[in-house]
């Protein structure tokens, strides 16, 4: 340590040495069912265990770090000497199906291939190709649709991020003089949902992948047509095209293959919104915005695909023949919305 260097420093790096190990305790307990398997009452070590499959005292030591980090907490009401544990407000966060539930984002960022990405981070970085297919020998897409297990976590997670997002997102879309809406690379349909509970007369197609869609049916109610597809191809004509979490995903060349699509699909007074993250165009505020930085980190590794700046999101637009309208923050998301037209 220098002379300079104050405990306080060294103790804020530390923390970030150590910060996988609360990613891992939030992503075990989700992988286990642990938090389903709790709900909303107090149960013993030990039925748990039995319930899961667990070993019971390495699933007391687990449930003691999550207590540790907010998760769980010992239920002291019992009156008598077995161990009982339950939930906290953010342990409840992990279980399945719930309003704002991230159990699923636990599992997919903290957990498996993605997990093992990050940890290739220093491959990716010096040669600018995603370690993801270093790990797996495909790309993140090919292998998740592959993929049993990581595919239904994968459509689930987006689902998460989404129902989050959503009534902010579609506020933010201006449907004036719409009357039919695809949702492309829309999931399992859940944002696409909120846009018919906003305007139940919208003639609207979800568009994804056969595996991408996921339970859309259920999702949907039949209030939606469902198409599946590969959106370098080609895909279904509407007066607007929803492309929410999908160009960041890409390269700048497949980014453009995509809206060159959505372009050959739209109609003269089509128009595209576009909803993503913006990076700063000036480098002095992108201190201020760290989980944006990690995102594009994670393109990276996982996918080859990055952030971007309104200036890039632009380029792209108009190398596709399409004019940028508007830029509509959806707060507090984080999101804007970018509305594009049809270029002269």
């Amino acid at each position: 340590m220098t002379a300079t260097t104050q405990v306080g420093d060294r103790d804020r790096v530390l923390n970030l040495v150590w910060g996988f190990f609360p990613a891992q305790v939030v992503q075990t307990l989700a992988r286990l069912g642990v938090p389903d398997a709790l709900g909303t009452r107090a149960r013993a070590v030990d039925e748990l265990a039995v319930e899961l499959s667990l070993q019971p005292d390495a699933l007391y030591r687990l449930l003691r770090a999550a207590c540790a980090i907010g998760l769980t907490t010992r239920d002291d009401a019992t009156c008598n000497d077995e161990d009982r544990w339950r939930l906290t407000a953010d342990g409840d966060l992990l279980r399945s199906g719930l309003p704002g539930s991230v159990g699923n984002l636990a599992q997919l960022f903290c957990g498996g291939e993605v997990w093992r990405a990050w940890g290739e981070l220093e491959y990716s970085v010096r040669t600018g190709t995603p370690s993801f297919e270093r790990i797996t020998g495909r790309g993140a897409f090919e292998h998740m649709a592959q993929d049993p297990v990581l595919g239904p976590i994968f459509t689930e997670a987006m689902a998460e991020g989404s129902r989050s997002a959503a009534g902010p997102v579609v506020a933010a879309c201006d449907l004036t003089g719409v009357t039919s809406v695809v949702d492309v690379g829309g999931g399992n349909g859940t944002l696409l949902a909120r846009f018919l509970d906003e305007h139940p007369a919208l003639q609207a197609t979800l568009f994804d992948s056969p595996s991408g869609v996921g339970d859309a049916a259920t999702v949907l109610g039949g209030r939606a047509e469902v198409v599946t597809g590969d959106f370098f191809v080609s895909v279904p004509t509407a007066d607007a095209h929803v492309l929410k979490s999908v160009i960041h995903d890409w390269d700048d060349e497949r980014s453009l293959a995509i809206m060159r699509t959505i372009r050959a699909a739209m109609p003269e007074h089509g128009t595209l919104f576009l909803v993503e993250p913006l990076l700063p165009a000036d480098d002095a505020a992108l201190a201020a915005m760290p989980v944006l930085l990690m995102s594009d980190l994670n393109m990276m590794v996982n996918t080859g695909g990055k952030e971007r700046t309104l200036e890039e999101f632009t380029d792209l637009l108009a190398a596709a023949g399409l004019r940028l309208l508007d830029v509509t923050k959806a707060e507090p998301t984080g999101y804007v919305v970018m509305r594009a037209v049809p270029a002269p």
